[in-house]
């Protein structure tokens, strides 16, 4: 089997673990596949590919789409991350609860980060490509976020002083945040 699903700390996260051939050409592996995930993601389709450049030091994140929410399906192309799943969904049994993965191209391992969390990232390396998929689409007017240095989250960013877009610099804390502006929890086993 190419793929490993590998649970994360919390329902609905999985890291993905990929098969990788290589021979004296270099190596091949795949990224996506839509058997190989069905089991998984038996009703999750995905409709965007993104691919993001950033440089040393940078944080993208923590963002959300509230009334169009995106699952993710992310993987390292170049260099390494930090990368942030943030449990916002009211209700949820993980709520205000995070986890952190180093993702790096050296390893095959990516992460699926279901609806209902906040996701951000941290570039460690000289620079990083990183590529996800969405299961919708980009709307910037229902775009939301939370501020990377949110006190009650406590992440250990491996920055102090991170390049911040001017959007995500003005990100609020989650505490100043409406409760309807913040997902409501539905089981990942009965989504």
């Amino acid at each position: 089997m190419p793929f490993e699903f590998i649970k994360g700390e919390m329902e609905g996260i999985f890291l993905i673990r990929s098969t990788i051939l290589k021979d004296i050409r270099g190596h091949f592996r795949e990224l996506f596949h839509q058997r190989e995930f069905k089991e998984l993601l038996s009703d999750i389709g995905f409709v965007q590919d993104n691919l993001s450049y950033s440089i040393r030091g940078v944080i993208r994140g923590l963002h959300y789409q509230l009334r169009y929410p995106q699952a993710k399906l992310v993987y390292v192309i170049k260099g390494e991350i930090f990368d942030v799943a943030v449990d916002i969904r009211r209700g949820s049994p993980t709520f205000l609860r995070w986890e952190g993965h180093l993702l790096r191209d050296s390893s095959t391992d990516g992460i699926f980060i279901p609806e209902g969390f906040a996701h951000g990232f941290c570039v460690i390396s000289e620079y990083a490509l990183i590529m996800y998929k969405c299961t919708g689409f980009y709307r910037p007017e229902d775009e939301y976020g939370i501020s990377w240095k949110d006190p009650d989250l406590s992440i250990p960013w491996p920055v102090s002083d991170p390049i911040l877009s001017e959007k995500d610099r003005y990100l609020p804390f989650l505490r100043d945040i409406n409760e309807e502006e913040l997902p409501i929890y539905r089981s990942f086993k009965n989504r």
